[in-house]
């Protein structure tokens, strides 16, 4: 239940950052004379002419409620405009905000703030896109799992015989030893992944464990700079000895610092819509952070779908199709390019899509390092 209550509580806080920065539409006022309580200027209608705010205010209690509610389904009507164009015209709907039609149409960032915390809130009680509702020992990495345990296990038993067989050389039976380790820690890993805990709690598991983590982090490749070094062999430790808060941290800052894809994918979209003339870098932006939120709201989507049950092949094929196609549509009708010309800047952007979510997954490595 807590988990329901915190992605309401997410989903509410993104409207609320999203609707603060989005300009009100909304419906008309009741009193029109008189004079605008916010700059003082003299109303002729519902909405003042010099500040744009309505020109009847409300102080009731549930007027509050209201707001809410109106931030969340509806950005003052915006909302259903704005997604049926984000999702069949794309590129149209980025054209013609840069245009200059902003009032009918959520703003890029209101939208891109909205769909971050909406998406993360759904995710924090569904576990995203491709966790479908049939049972964990049906799916297919749930089968790949069992059948590397099993093999596991029978290699275990396997070398532990060995180990016990009084014939088998000491020499030999300290090189067994170190291998039962190895697969011991192996299974441990498995069963984490199944169960959240481990099979076998061993001292010289443990301590194995411990001490190839430490070396493997603290005498990894020199930076060649002494406080970054510092930093990533303490981040490192940190996160060998609690996978579990890492993977935390990392999902947590993975929506704090979400509007860094923003500035990152800006350069490379410049770059693929290199020599289409007129585009200055704001519609990129714009581009950008529409397209973002478009992801970002498919994922959502999937994620729902997946929690009902819905195959992860067929959440899989969409999510192959889906993406390209949306991007190829924006990109060609937002910056006017022929059908070859976008489908070129398409496998371009493609690429760089990969590379910008790279340095994306380093930056939230290294914040986590940090803690």
């Amino acid at each position: 239940m807590s988990g329901e209550l915190d992605a309401a509580g997410t989903a509410i806080e993104g409207a609320l950052f999203g609707a603060a920065m989005e300009p009100s539409q909304g419906g008309a006022g009741t009193s029109e004379t008189g004079a605008c309580v916010n700059c003082g200027t003299a109303l002729s209608g519902p909405y003042c002419a010099a500040c744009g705010q309505k020109a009847h205010v409300h102080r009731t209690l549930s007027a509050i409620w209201h707001d809410i509610l109106h931030s969340v389904l509806h950005f003052d009507g915006k909302m259903w405009r704005t997604l049926p164009m984000l999702l069949f015209k794309p590129g149209e709907l980025t054209r013609r905000y840069v245009l200059g039609e902003r009032a009918k149409f959520v703003s890029p960032m209101a939208l891109f703030l909205f769909s971050i915390f909406l998406m993360f809130a759904v995710f924090s009680f569904t576990g995203g896109p491709f966790q479908s509702g049939v049972p964990s020992n049906e799916g297919p990495l749930q089968v790949n799992m069992e059948t590397e345990a099993q093999k596991l296990d029978a290699e275990i038993a396997k070398t532990q015989a060995q180990i016990k067989n009084p014939e088998t050389p000491d020499a030999l039976r300290m090189g067994l030893q170190a291998k039962l380790n190895e697969l011991k820690s192996d299974r441990n890993g498995i069963a984490f992944i199944q169960t959240g805990k481990p099979i076998y709690a061993d001292a010289d598991i443990r301590n194995s464990l411990t001490k190839g983590a430490k070396v493997s982090v603290l005498k990894g490749s020199s930076t060649g700079i002494v406080w970054l070094d510092k930093i990533i062999r303490k981040g490192g430790e940190k996160m060998v000895a609690n996978p579990s808060l890492t993977f935390y941290k990392l999902q947590s800052n993975g929506y704090k610092f979400a509007w860094l894809l923003i500035p990152l994918s800006l350069p490379f979209v410049w770059l693929a819509t290199l020599g289409v003339r007129g585009h200055p870098f704001y519609d990129h932006a714009v581009f950008t952070t529409y397209s973002i939120s478009f992801m970002c709201l498919l994922f959502l989507v999937m994620a729902l779908l997946s929690k009902i049950g819905v195959s992860d092949n067929i959440l899989g094929f969409g999510f192959v199709l889906i993406p390209p196609l949306h991007l190829y549509r924006q990109l060609r009708h937002a910056y006017s390019l022929s059908r070859t010309g976008a489908v070129i800047r398409l496998i371009i952007l493609s690429f760089f899509i990969w590379m910008v979510l790279v340095l994306f997954a380093s930056i939230l490595l290294f914040l986590g390092m940090l803690g």
